[in-house]
């Protein structure tokens, strides 16, 4: 899921909720009785190996003509090797994808149409952040399987000791509350200057946008007034606590920081408290959630979606039994399934209440109502790969103008995008 080389942003937006490694099988067409081999890849850490057995066992019982073939891939290189395949006689039958590459497998025109499946599939009812990025030019290529998105952590002593009774449910409670933590040897929140995926979040709150669509082109929209509002409210958050202003989440990583107690809160999938316990025992018990706030205290406030949809090739020698695999992975019984072994959140709003009995993952299925996706262009992979935005944001935090600092970015958007 997520984007370095190619779009795996939202494989690194959920890394830190991913448990146990993934295993491949393999079917044998003539133990199954000359059953149609369907394969089908599945990205590492993405799902358990009991899950797997699971599905597989189920779905083959179910469909006595479809003999599965899970092939577990890894994400380095993996862009190069899905283009490929693409390209080929010989593509496996479903694919596994980030939803940030949807769009860049899509331009290269081998992946099949699945527009006239929404319908059927509940597609109405389909988290934003996972079906946008699926849909291409009005169709759509990319069937949403599972999401996950940033929410905040919290330490409740922290909370307690200053007298703050109860999570914030605006920006504006947020700074406030925040301010109030931000004392002494506490940090209010260890927020560092280049989490652009948190930027993200705060531009499309104020209805702005990274980049824009004009016509058939793409342009960077870092210097509109909605953007530039929301840089504004990262950096009055940033100034809060201490974290660097020219360094990412990963560096250094901001669990460890975390873990050391004297942090109130941080922004990060629900599976990072899981590690911030790992490294220090004392914590365990007295860590909380809450979505991302919003302007308004009616709804959570926009994020970033990471996670995963499921693509059929069109040089898939078995589409409909493709299609069999994707509709049963995307229903209710495996969505159900995935996000209670996972802790993801299931593809659809109308599937939130199967994990409401854990705090974290129900912070984050609120905050996935808002969820969205980076700007739908072939060419985001790019962008990424050399981050003007993180540029931008250090600059604007070591004293730039910000619409100066904006403007330069959005032309290195534009630039990228349009190559």
């Amino acid at each position: 899921m997520p984007v370095k080389t190619l779009p795996r942003s939202a494989a690194l937006a959920v890394a830190a909720v991913l448990a146990a490694t993934a295993c491949s099988g393999s079917g044998d067409p003539a133990a199954s009785g000359g059953a149609d081999k369907v394969t089908v890849w599945i990205m590492k850490d993405s799902v358990t190996d009991s899950f797997l057995a699971r599905f597989r066992t189920a779905f083959e019982a179910e469909h006595e003509d479809i003999d599965l073939d899970i092939q577990i891939q890894e994400w380095d290189g993996i862009g190069e090797k899905v283009t490929a395949a693409l390209a080929s006689k010989d593509a496996p039958d479903v694919i596994e994808v980030g939803n940030t590459q949807v769009a860049q497998y899509a331009a290269s025109g081998g992946v099949r149409d699945l527009s006239d499946k929404v319908s059927e599939l509940n597609g109405g009812d389909w988290l934003p952040g996972l079906a946008e990025p699926g849909k291409v030019d009005g169709r759509q290529y990319g069937i949403p399987w599972y999401a996950a998105n940033r929410v905040v952590i919290y330490h409740k002593d922290l909370f307690s000791r200053a007298g703050v009774t109860a999570p914030p449910k605006t920006q504006a409670e947020w700074l406030a509350v925040t301010e109030k933590l931000n004392r002494g040897k506490t940090q209010g929140i260890y927020l560092p200057g280049q989490n652009w995926f948190a930027l993200s979040g705060f531009v499309w709150e104020e209805g702005g946008d990274l980049a824009v669509q004009d016509g058939t082109a793409w342009k960077g929209a870092l210097d509109t007034p909605q953007a530039l509002a929301g840089m504004d409210f990262y950096r009055r958050l940033q100034a809060l606590g201490k974290g660097p202003k020219d360094a990412d989440e990963a560096k250094p990583p901001q669990a460890e920081v975390f873990a050391k107690g004297d942090v109130a809160q941080i922004i990060a999938v629900p599976g990072g408290a899981k590690i911030v316990e790992e490294l220090n025992p004392a914590l365990k018990g007295k860590l909380g959630f809450f979505p991302v706030p919003g302007k308004t205290a009616d709804r959570p406030g926009a994020v970033f979606t990471g996670g995963s949809d499921l693509i059929v090739p069109e040089a898939s020698t078995h589409p409909e039994a493709a299609y069999e695999v994707v509709a049963a992975l995307a229903g209710d019984t495996w969505q159900t399934d995935m996000a209670r072994t996972m802790s993801y959140v299931p593809n659809r709003t109308s599937l939130a209440h199967v994990i409401q009995d854990d705090a974290g993952t129900a912070a984050m299925a609120a905050g996935a109502t808002r969820g969205r996706a980076t700007p739908n262009s072939p060419q985001w992979a790019a962008v990424e790969a050399t981050n003007p935005i993180k540029q931008y944001m250090t600059a604007v935090l070591t004293g730039a103008d910000p619409a100066t600092a904006a403007a330069t970015a959005s032309r290195s958007i534009t630039k990228t995008l349009g190559s």
